[in-house]
């Protein structure tokens, strides 16, 4: 028994122990996978409903969890670190039974303050790829090195079980940003990578990680796309390190919508990414299952109920009522207010909520469009301007009613176009998944959307597990239901392309 790192025995029995959870191999590693991996790209150490969805998936046999240095800043490792030590302090789960993932490569947040500090002292990290304020990315082994250990604080172990390069190709993004001849930005590229790569060859030897490996967006674009990133030529960096090398991983998205992975020949002799990296024996982790990328749009392939769908009028009468309460706001409020004409403009900047929504809200690109406009833009910014308010006249009774009214209408408002994009949004999902049962039979047994994208994925020759991102009980429940409902690997490439309107070769 390991108290470092997960082992093939223990991986192995765990298979065993959990007979309703399917299990994968890991690539040549020996270590076993489950199915579906907890992936932690927005959980966080101090929400507690991701706590009690991490735990429980362990608790079920779940035993890959994917993270990284820069998911909510550190956060998500915190998460990870806290759960395992939690339960391996109960006696619950054992370290050898659990392979954890993390990665490194991009400046955000704390890495990015750390970065422009080092800067200060005189002492950068080395070949920084600089976007902008609040976001730099590097492959250097003196930046790698110090992001492991970062990590494995954060984690609380001592040694990793697999290490990945995070989205490599943003070097040739930058590169393509300064007009670099793409030739010698690919050669500088891959200079990079096997440099890395050689770096953690030795953090492999030291014992600080099991495996190492590369997550990356580009892994299955087209081969002459600028940002590609080419498995093969990855594939002779790591041959390069000499025998017995430790690159056995790669992660790359995959979904119903992107099977490109399986679909795409970009590697030498015709093969897809994912054919090579089972030709290699590699693990191969398939992330962002249940969000498609759709001709630029995305999608959520969750089911979503639609209710009674509002007509054009009926948008257009409850917009109409928010844009009269900004303007009686405007009226009656921003005369009892001390302030400079460039604050009062930025408050009705902020407060003007309904006039973009009576020219916009047809536009938006889908549901998730417009829960991320809403989330992240609308409601910030309203909810500042009505505090504001609220804080600046105090025991003013009527501006109370007047926010109070307002903010009802707004949720009012923001309700009714919502109902607009479910009920497009639930259309476009049951014509996939009519799609998805007429694809493979074997996908149809699956009786929801969420279960029938990840069946597709887990059920196909050459992926080790499919990294859902199970941040709520709920969800967890979801994807073990599905995991209970038994199916083989097999290549379903007349499904895929069926899925992509080409018909077989």
């Amino acid at each position: 028994m390991s108290n470092t790192h997960a082992t093939p025995e223990a991986t192995q029995a765990l298979s065993q122990a959990h007979p309703s959870v399917p299990y994968q191999p890991l690539g040549n590693t020996g270590l076993m996978v489950s199915a579906a991996g907890f992936g932690g790209y927005r959980v966080d150490v101090e929400v507690a409903e991701h706590h009690e969805a991490l735990e429980k998936a362990l608790l079920a046999g779940v035993n890959l969890v994917d993270t990284s240095s820069n998911y909510t800043d550190g956060n998500s490792e915190r998460l990870v670190g806290a759960a395992l030590g939690k339960l391996m302090g109960q006696g619950s789960i054992s370290r050898d039974q659990v392979v954890v993932v993390s990665k490194a490569g991009y400046l955000q947040g704390q890495n990015f303050e750390l970065s422009q500090q080092r800067k200060q002292e005189g002492r950068p990290f080395p070949e920084l790829v600089e976007f902008g304020q609040g976001l730099e990315h590097c492959l250097h082994p003196e930046f790698l090195a110090d992001q492991l250990t970062r990590s494995l604080e954060r984690l609380g172990l001592k040694r990793l079980d697999v290490f990945l390069l995070h989205n490599p190709e943003y070097y040739l993004g930058w590169a393509a940003q300064q007009q670099m001849d793409l030739g010698q930005a690919r050669e500088e590229y891959y200079r990079r990578l096997g440099q890395a790569l050689a770096h953690l060859e030795d953090e492999a030897r030291q014992g600080r990680i099991s495996y190492h490996g590369i997550s990356s967006n580009t892994f299955a674009q087209a081969s002459d796309h600028p940002e590609f990133t080419s498995l093969a030529r990855v594939w002779l960096l790591a041959q390069s390190l000499g025998h017995g090398h430790r690159f056995r991983v790669i992660q790359f998205p995959f979904n119903v919508l992107e099977p490109q992975a399986l679909t795409r020949p970009n590697q030498p002799g015709g093969q897809s990414l994912l054919g090579q990296a089972r030709q290699l024996r590699l693990g191969a982790l398939g992330n962002r299952p249940l969000n498609a990328l759709n001709q630029g749009r995305l999608m959520r392939l969750v089911e979503v109920q639609a209710g009674l769908v509002p007509t054009p009028d009926q948008v257009g009468a409850v917009v109409a009522d928010l844009l009269a309460s900004e303007s009686e706001i405007k009226t009656l409020l921003f005369p009892r207010l001390a302030l400079e004409e460039d604050q009062r403009q930025q408050l009705a900047e902020f407060l003007g909520a309904a006039r973009m929504l009576s020219e916009h809200w047809p536009e938006f690109q889908g549901l998730e469009h417009w829960r991320s406009v809403q989330g992240e833009y609308l409601l910030p910014r309203v909810h500042a301007a009505m505090q504001f308010l609220a804080q600046a006249l105090g025991e003013d009774q009527e501006a109370a009613g007047l926010i109070q009214g307002h903010l009802e209408l707004l949720a009012r408002a923001l309700g009714t176009i919502e109902a607009v994009y479910r009920a497009a949004t639930a259309q476009e999902n049951k014509v996939l998944k009519a799609r998805l049962a007429l694809a493979d039979p074997d996908w149809a047994q699956a009786p929801s959307l969420s279960q029938m994208a990840i069946r597709a994925l887990r059920s196909t020759e050459g992926i080790s597990s499919v990294l859902v991102g199970m941040r709520r009980p709920a969800y967890v429940d979801d994807v073990l239901a599905e995991l209970a409902r038994p199916v083989a690997q097999a290549p379903r490439l007349e499904a895929w392309r069926a899925m992509t309107g080409k018909a077989p070769a």
